[in-house]
């Protein structure tokens, strides 16, 4: 009699998840402003530089802010989505942030920006990481490392830098 408990070996063997194995991304620019200055600039002036037309839930038209413990997106016609909340808030040298813009927390990954003072004014990290915690992690690691550049040049624009 066979064994309730046996079965016949798999075809091949699982794969493992390779989400964990993605890197963050991780993206650096410099603002010529101090550092409380530049902070402020990302964090009370966001619906001033953000590309809504290009990253939002609702498009052009609607605007984005750091409200409370939240990312907040309101439409014209006041519908908001949470874009994610903020666990850690230390201005004016770093917030950290789960991240899920268009979804829920459910699916979140995580966002850091740091700020720290340099000669030229104030050097901002972005780091966006934990694509574990995305629904397709590797599409969703994809787009951020290709948006992600483009969001922060219009921060730095709005701060009086420009292109090189």
């Amino acid at each position: 009699m066979e064994s309730l408990f046996s079965h016949p070996a798999p075809d091949s063997e699982p794969q493992p998840d390779r989400s964990f194995d993605l890197e963050p991304v991780a993206c650096t620019v410099v603002v010529r402003a101090p550092v409380a200055h530049a902070f402020m600039g990302f964090t009370d002036h966001t619906h001033l530089w953000w590309p809504m037309a290009d990253h939002s839930v609702y498009g052009e038209g609607s605007h984005v802010e750091f409200e409370e413990n939240l990312i907040l997106e309101t439409a014209e016609d006041g519908r908001t989505s949470v874009w994610g909340t903020i666990d850690d808030w230390q201005p004016p040298m770093s917030f950290h942030a789960s991240w899920y813009p268009g979804s829920t927390a459910m699916w979140s990954t995580e966002v850091r920006v740091a700020f720290r003072g340099v000669d030229d004014g104030t050097e901002v990290r972005l780091v966006h990481d934990g694509w574990e915690g995305a629904e397709n992690p590797g599409q969703t690691r994809a787009d951020y490392a290709a948006g992600w550049p483009g969001v922060l040049e219009r921060y730095v624009r709005f701060m009086g830098g420009g292109s090189e």
